[in-house]
């Protein structure tokens, strides 16, 4: 089945409000697009709109942590990260506040909206903040795992989500989301990937299957703080590592494996990512065209292997 990340953020903070009065939701001013409205209408009472004051939505947030509250702060990533980047590291990171930043329509899948609206670099501004912790779900499962279990804990976090449907990776949601998980196991090359490039990714092995190549295909969700001894486990048993991000290569999941191999078990590392800006198109041909799709991975890695 196919289902946006968005909706099913949405869907699991619509029965969390329900279930928890300590649960409370801002939006600035997007919830139809965020679906967080979906749980202001389970519980109005604690949903707040900002308005287009994502910087307020954050500093009311810390606010309502300081409080005993479980703020769920959400926005279009571009907005929720890079207009509050000071408010998070400084408000919630620093004092270690229980605020959850939920990025929704990130990277270009985000599409036709354009290079203003493409945030590619949200997940290198939030994995250098001390104290804070960043997920990026590549399905409603794995996305409804997330929510559980941020909710269930204290420590302020990012979470990573999308505006597009994509397939169902897991069966359900019992999913252990600070783990990786080798969703397809090959020999000596490794296709490490996150959100919506893992699926990418699987399409990827199955035509690279096709050229004799067996590739083993990993998700990380957690990237901060990350499955290091899994990492280091994939990065061992493979002669051939690739990295898959729909997020620029600097600061994201590339620099985070290429950083653990320099330190653990020194491998060369092809990040497949973006490397600039994006532009104005649908998500699909978007995927397409920076050869982000699964046609486009399995020819950047025959390239590299010269095959």
């Amino acid at each position: 089945m196919a289902k946006a990340t968005r909706d099913a953020y949405g869907e699991e903070l619509r029965e969390l409000v329900t279930q928890n009065d300590k649960i409370v939701v801002l939006d600035a001013d997007l919830a139809g697009s965020t679906r967080s409205e979906w749980a202001g209408k389970a519980a109005p009472d604690r949903f707040f709109d900002m308005g287009i004051a994502e910087a307020d939505m954050i500093g009311v947030s810390a606010g309502l942590a300081a409080s005993g509250y479980i703020p769920f702060a959400s926005s279009f990533a571009m907005f929720a990260t890079g207009r509050t980047w000071e408010q998070i590291r400084n408000s919630v990171a620093y004092p270690h506040l229980n605020v959850k930043v939920v990025g929704s329509h990130s990277g270009i899948a985000v599409g036709e909206d354009g290079v203003t609206h493409q945030a590619i670099e949200d997940m290198a501004i939030m994995r250098d903040i001390t104290g804070l912790a960043v997920y990026v779900p590549c399905d409603q499962y794995e996305t409804k795992a997330v929510i559980d279990y941020v909710a269930g804990n204290a420590d302020p976090c990012y979470v990573r989500l999308g505006r597009s449907a994509v397939e169902d990776v897991y069966p359900d949601k019992n999913i252990d989301v600070t783990k990786i998980h080798v969703l397809r196991k090959g020999e000596k090359v490794a296709l490490i990937a996150c959100g919506l490039e893992v699926q990418q990714s699987l399409e990827a092995a199955k035509l690279l299957e096709e050229k004799g190549i067996n590739a083993t295909v990993v998700d990380v969700c957690a990237i901060k703080p990350c499955d290091e001894e899994g990492i280091v486990k994939v990065l061992e048993d493979h002669d051939a590592i690739f990295t898959v991000e729909e997020h620029s290569i600097t600061g994201g999941l590339g620099s985070l494996v290429c950083e653990i191999a320099a330190e653990r078990c020194p491998k060369k590392i092809c990040r497949i990512g973006m490397t600039g800006f994006g532009e104005s198109a649908d998500w699909k041909t978007l995927l397409h065209y920076y050869e982000l799709d699964g046609e486009g991975i399995a020819k950047r890695v025959c390239e590299k292997l010269g095959k």
